[in-house]
């Protein structure tokens, strides 16, 4: 009886701990993306088109849980659409040395109160490799996880 509740025990905390490091990970596979030049013509030159990776485009149409940072752009009027960063604003891709790999748009279920804090989200995943406009990734229908 006590193997079988060590094994229970022990089984718990392994899947408590793989999805934990799946939640931090998804950044990490956000990141395995390259680059390809390729000519534009509203832009009139060659622009860098993401090139998504299998374990990215693996996570596309996928509901996942990301932990960053809110980032006050001005364009984003609302608490339900806004830049979403795997780091604070002074490292962030608009005014660090981080890549756009590190960012996303996010479209939120409620409007998500503004905080300088650390957050977790979760929402459903979309790759976007052609419009310039827009970032290359975007949650949909993301939701405040409590912690």
């Amino acid at each position: 009886m006590k193997k079988y509740l060590l094994a229970l025990v022990l089984s718990c905390m392994f899947i408590g701990l793989s999805a934990q490091s799946n939640n931090t990970s998804v950044w990490k596979t956000l990141a395995k993306i390259t680059y390809k030049k390729q000519y534009d013509e509203l832009m009139g030159f060659k622009i860098d088109v993401p090139v998504f990776s299998a374990p990215i485009k693996a996570l596309e149409g996928t509901e996942i849980i990301v932990k960053g940072y809110i980032i006050p752009v001005e364009g984003y009027k609302s608490h339900k659409e806004f830049i979403f960063s795997a780091f604070p604003y002074n490292m962030c891709f608009f005014c660090g040395g981080a890549g756009p790999e590190t960012v996303m748009e996010v479209e939120a279920a409620e409007a998500i109160e503004y905080t300088a804090e650390q957050l977790t989200l979760k929402g459903t995943l979309y790759l976007n490799d052609s419009d310039i406009n827009r970032m290359m990734y975007m949650i949909k229908n993301a939701t405040l996880v409590k912690s």
